[in-house]
């Protein structure tokens, strides 16, 4: 007998640490009082609120632990394997020149650091996973950007899609984060925000909170 219903989305969420230029990232904040907002706000329908974690604004840095986490989840998911339910990997990046929203398409294998990343490293035209081949390869999120960037339009916030992610640490980790799904049947997606001067800390909340909604009725 199949399962009653539609499957659970379980939706893990990832920020970052300050780094140079941005010594109060918002995306910590968004990330570190998630689980509390929900909570308060009322968790969606068929969404299950992962991990929430904080990675190091630094290539190597952000990597052990990013991988530890998508292979914990993944081998726990396994374990439940009667009713395993979809997974998303979902991670914030904060573009400071940024005015809006930014659904990231896609990330692209190289890293380029335009600044040193907070262990000291600036990588310049190098491909972040060597076996996937030259520095213009590109991965794809599986999920809908248009359709998720449509749905936020229509609950009022100021959002675009975007093809680049930029060849910083965000770009470094969505990568991964593509590759990594890819190989176990999952989906990622990285989404870009502003700083808390342009869009406010409550909006960004709401956003977030809405953000897992739409990423449940789509996906």
């Amino acid at each position: 007998m199949g399962s009653e219903g539609p499957q659970s989305v379980t939706i893990h969420v990832t920020g970052f640490k300050k780094f140079h230029g941005v010594s109060e990232n918002p995306t910590e904040t968004i990330v570190s009082n998630l689980e509390e907002y929900m909570k308060r706000k009322g968790m969606p329908k068929g969404v299950i609120l992962g991990s929430c974690s904080i990675l190091e604004t630094a290539g190597q840095g952000a990597i052990l632990p990013l991988l530890q986490t998508l292979q914990i989840a993944t081998n726990s998911k396994d374990s439940e394997s009667s009713n395993p339910g979809r997974v998303i990997w979902l991670h914030f990046g904060v573009n400071s020149g940024a005015t809006r929203f930014a659904i990231e398409h896609q990330a692209v294998n190289e890293a380029t650091f335009r600044c040193p990343d907070e262990m000291g490293w600036k990588p310049q035209k190098v491909p972040i996973i060597p076996s996937d081949g030259g520095i213009t390869r590109a991965r794809q999120t599986t999920l809908p950007v248009e359709e998720i960037t449509k749905a936020l339009l229509s609950k009022g916030y100021e959002v675009m899609t975007s093809d680049d992610a930029g060849r910083f640490v965000c770009n470094y980790v969505y990568y991964h984060s593509l590759r990594f799904a890819e190989q176990n049947e999952n989906k990622s997606l990285f989404v870009h925000v502003p700083l808390f001067l342009t869009i406010n800390e409550e909006i960004q909340m709401q956003f977030a909170a809405s953000l897992l909604e739409v990423l449940a009725s789509l996906y």
